[in-house]
């Protein structure tokens, strides 16, 4: 089975491109610059190929390196709207009661089968 990308390394790469460099992308996202780097190293390793160049003080990326950041947009969008739909659903859970089975006692007023002591 084909290793599948991580949608965390997608993201940071996405940062990247957003900020220009990898520490400006490492500031934004709360990640220390050499996890931000190993993220990079990583993709590429995933990928096989290379997705920035290192220029100066930041990255310049490759058409490899735009194509994922264009994928990484639509997958960001859709995690969001993912998380929105979660939320939206969340204040219809109902509640689940499970009384003891065998006690009708245990929880009198709970469930319908529960009969006063006596």
């Amino acid at each position: 089975m084909k290793a599948v990308l991580d949608v965390r390394r997608l993201l940071v790469l996405r940062a990247v491109a957003r900020h220009g460099s990898i520490a400006a992308a490492a500031r934004a996202l709360g990640y220390s610059q050499p996890a931000v780097s190993h993220h990079i190293h990583r993709l590429e390793a995933e990928t096989g190929v290379r997705l920035v160049i290192r220029d100066g003080r930041g990255v310049t990326l490759t058409d490899a390196g735009r194509a994922l950041v264009a994928r990484a947009d639509t997958i960001a969008a859709e995690l969001t709207a993912a998380e929105g739909a979660a939320r939206r659903v969340r204040p219809h859970r109902r509640r689940v009661f499970v009384a003891e089975v065998g006690n009708p006692h245990r929880f009198p007023g709970r469930n319908s089968c529960a009969r006063e002591p006596g």
